[in-house]
């Protein structure tokens, strides 16, 4: 078969701090994310979906939120290693679909410069990328503003 599927998903509460970053892209917000990394949930989720459509575990396996050389890291340096690995076992993204979950902040304003640094780092047309943005209609953590969320779909063809 010349195609695999993977899917991903992300979580993180909101905590102290000004900013949240979302595709590699830092957004102005009243709140910050508690996470290891920058906690950008889009990027996340989608290395996840990388990761599960060669059944090459998650996120955490290879970029453990314990190893202190993580803390703080820029989630786009986990994305382009995902990448690597595709590529190592002659695959590539043939297109990535991610959704945003939240209440706030506004996503749509920065979908394109999210599109922009993903496409780049995976060597994507832009066409190949979409990021779109829903509510929970004010129920769960997420309408209740308590966090971010992230889920990602990705299509893997064979080099």
């Amino acid at each position: 078969m010349n195609i695999r599927i993977g899917q991903g998903f992300d979580v993180h509460a909101f905590g102290e701090g000004d900013h949240v970053v979302l595709g590699g892209v830092r957004i102005a917000h009243d709140r910050g994310v508690v996470a290891h990394s920058d906690g950008d949930v889009v990027i996340h989720a989608l290395c996840d979906a990388m990761l599960g459509a060669l059944a090459l575990g998650d996120i955490g396996q290879h970029f453990p939120p314990g190893d202190p050389q993580w803390r703080g890291a820029d989630s786009r340096a986990f994305l382009r290693r995902c990448n690597e690995m595709l590529a190592e076992r002659g695959w590539k993204v043939g297109n990535a679909d991610m959704t945003v979950i939240c209440e706030r902040p506004r996503v749509g304003p920065h979908a394109a410069a999210m599109r922009e640094r993903i496409t780049a780092d995976l060597e994507l047309a832009p066409d190949a990328v979409s990021i779109k943005a829903t509510t929970s209609e004010k129920l769960g953590f997420t309408g209740r503003g308590e966090g971010i969320a992230a889920q990602a779909v990705v299509l893997l063809v064979a080099r």
